[in-house]
């Protein structure tokens, strides 16, 4: 089954500039741009490597321009080239985009001539290629490809471009551009056609990324140019190969080759996910979670050492454009993105590298882009790590991993009894996990304003102390099951305690639902957020049965949306209805009623534990995600979105947890799903 999304458009009905398109290559690189062709964000380009620390992620080429020319007439097919060409179309004559197994596809019809173009990027490989094809001409056509580059860190500033550091050396049939001894250089090559490089200099444009000043950050760069290459189309097809990669890797696959190959493995992780699974949302949500699955490029020591004992170093990207790998959305996002498309294998890889960094009892928060060791700011991160082994087991059922991490698994546990980094320890008085030091925010509602603290959660919140009791329950059950060291039945008691105690001080009788923080430094908080749901929705649940169905109603009736959970109900006097403006306002407003899409997993699970022949109510609230799938990235989910409707997407544009959760939920409702959806 060929998985296509189709977007058409007129000359008066062209794509906005919020439609983005993002390709990746399995190693945390990825090239990204507006449909339309427009760089609105400065981690917009086509090909952003990943390159071995302390390089990271580096952008390598910002784009490549692109204009038609035909019996005297210029059509320019992206928002740059237009706004740069005097006299040239006012329109792109972009007729259609599609995702094509999960790959972009743009029609062009120019009045005669019929163009297409596709784009992809090897597995593995810090290339892009491009494809060009006439599907019907009746006349001479000629393209013309303006490499535009600024060879800087992912992260990096948009300034200090110097087009004096640059030199450009045609080798061959191929093309190099080198920015200077501490970068690596971009190679190019052109497959078909007649063509030539046409040089012009010091060719350097003002770029403005009208996101970034949107966003309150620098937004005015500059791109530099060698020259373009003027290709005469006297073939159907031309390549255009672009990589950080050496000349015989750039080699060993024409462009067309190239389409076959990543098609093929595109539709082998199809059919891994399993038929039983399949529908096509299912199916393109299996090909948007592939995008996440990396084998951490920056980290060559961890591949290595994975290497010599016969595995492989695997991690996730918690989001695009800007995340690195992120512990707490790791281990949220490992069920959903592998082990609900049959990537077993890498799931498994994943847990054994995170459990490799295991410190002083915790997992790493971040990674933070081009360094090797993680930063381990997180109470909760670990305690998901827990979670995601279970989901794990329960499916492979590779005790041997198990075997492997169980030592590491009991001084986790350990150490949270006894204390360890960021006050972060259980109270002996009440068995309730508790976390919290100066300037730290340590669980996922983390926003942060310089001194301002926006979601201050000090002291024992509501989903902490609901994965600490599962933990406990897990590591006596897998000690008992392992006859392992350790001493189950103590952890038993620890668990029975935190039980006693949490549903004693948690519950709120006079709202009739959790409170989201106990002891904090300005007391109880008795908010109504959707933390208090995984008290209900993980496999061990931590709250009495006959207080799942008042706790659901509450964050049904004032957090769900068709797009996920509120994080603070509209009657709460900090509730913000919007994420927008700079970075102040919007960290204002990201845990404060801003809707988080990774929560509707969570919810779902919670739901039909309470009402478990309700398959068809549960499925029916994941339909206002499909429209989704048309908006912000084509083909997959955003971070957050707007509290009110019309909910519109905001944050990363691809976030890991989102697509994760809504593809996990797809599935576990999929008895009731229809062929057409």
């Amino acid at each position: 089954m060929t998985l296509v999304r189709r977007l058409a458009f007129t000359p008066t009905t062209e794509p906005d500039t919020s439609l983005e398109w993002l390709v990746t290559n399995g190693l945390g690189g990825y090239a990204s741009e507006t449909v339309s062709g427009g760089l609105t964000r400065r981690f917009h380009g086509l090909l952003i490597a990943a390159l071995p620390a302390p390089l990271g992620r580096m952008m390598m080429l910002s784009q490549l321009r692109s204009t038609v020319y035909m019996n005297g007439r210029a059509f320019a097919l992206d928002d740059e080239t237009r706004r740069d060409t005097e006299g040239g179309e006012s329109s792109s004559g972009l007729a259609e985009f599609r995702l094509e197994m999960g790959l972009p596809v743009w029609l062009y019809d120019l009045g005669g001539v019929v163009l297409e173009k596709r784009l992809l990027m090897p597995y593995l490989q810090n290339t892009v290629h491009v494809l060009y094809r006439l599907l019907s001409s009746d006349q001479s056509v000629r393209l013309a490809l303006r490499p535009m580059v600024h060879f800087r860190p992912h992260e990096g500033s948009l300034g200090a471009l110097s087009p004096e550091s640059y030199s450009f050396l045609a080798t061959g049939d191929g093309y190099e551009i080198s920015g200077g001894a501490d970068m690596p250089s971009l190679r190019m090559l052109v497959y078909g056609s007649r063509s030539e490089f046409v040089i012009e200099g010091r060719h350097v444009m003002s770029q403005e990324y009208a996101l970034e000043k949107h966003r309150g950050y620098p937004h005015i760069g500059q791109l530099w140019s060698p020259g373009y290459i003027a290709i005469t189309m006297d073939d159907q097809e031309v390549g255009f190969v672009a990589s950080s990669e050496t000349w015989d890797t750039m080699r060993a696959l024409t462009p067309r080759e190239a389409l076959e190959a990543e098609t093929q493995r595109r539709e082998e992780l199809c059919q891994r996910a399993g038929e039983s699974n399949q529908s096509p949302t299912v199916g393109e949500l299996t090909l948007a979670a592939d995008q996440f699955i990396i084998k951490p490029a920056a980290r060559l020591g961890e591949a290595a050492r994975a290497q010599a004992t016969g595995d492989e170093a695997r991690t996730l990207i918690a989001g695009y454009h800007w995340f690195t790998d992120w512990g707490r959305d790791t281990m949220i996002s490992l069920e959903g993105l592998t082990l609900a498309t049959g990537r077993h294998g890498e799931a498994g890889c994943i847990l054994r590298t995170f459990a490799h960094h295991v410190r002083e009892g915790l997992i790493p928060n971040m990674f933070p882009e081009g360094e090797r060791e993680g930063l381990y700011h997180t109470a909760d991160a670990t305690l998901w790590f827990f979670h995601a082994l279970q989901r794990y087991l329960d499916l492979t059922g590779d005790r041997a991993t198990l075997r492997i991490l169980l030592p590491t698994l009991v001084s986790i546990i350990d150490h949270h009894l006894a204390g360890t980094r960021f006050g972060i320890g259980v109270d002996p008085a009440d068995g309730l996990l508790r976390q919290g030091a100066a300037g730290y925010q340590l669980t996922w509602m983390d926003a942060k304003v310089e001194d301002w603290v926006v979601t201050p959660r000090r002291g024992k919140t509501v989903e902490i102390n609901a994965l600490w009791y599962q933990a406990l329950c897990l590591i006596a059950r897998w000690i008992r099951e392992e006859h392992a060291d350790g001493d189950a039945r103590t952890y038993d008691e620890h668990a029975q305690k935190t039980l006693k105690s949490f549903n004693e001080r948690f519950w709120n009788p006079s709202l009739g639902y959790l409170n989201d923080l106990i002891d904090g430094e300005q007391g109880d908080d008795p908010a109504c957020r959707p933390n208090q749901i995984f008290a209900i929705s993980l496999p061990h649940p931590v709250l009495v049965r006959e207080r799942w169905e008042p706790v659901l109603q509450v964050v049904r009736r004032r957090l769900l949306t068709p797009v996920g959970l509120r994080s603070l109900s509209r009657e709460h006097p900090n509730y913000q209805a919007r994420y927008d403006g700079d970075l102040k306002a919007r960290d204002a407003a990201y845990h404060q009623g801003t809707v988080w899409a990774w929560l509707i997993g969570p919810f779902i699970d919670a739901w039909l534990k309470t009402y478990p022949t309700d398959q068809k109510g549960a499925r029916q609230m994941l339909q206002g995600f499909m429209p989704h799938l048309d908006q912000a990235c084509i083909g997959s989910v955003s971070e957050i979105f707007d509290a009110e409707s019309p909910f519109i997407p905001r944050g990363c544009i691809a976030q890991a947890w989102s697509v994760a959760e809504l593809l996990r939920a797809l599935v576990k409702t999929r008895d009731v799903t229809q062929a057409s959806q």
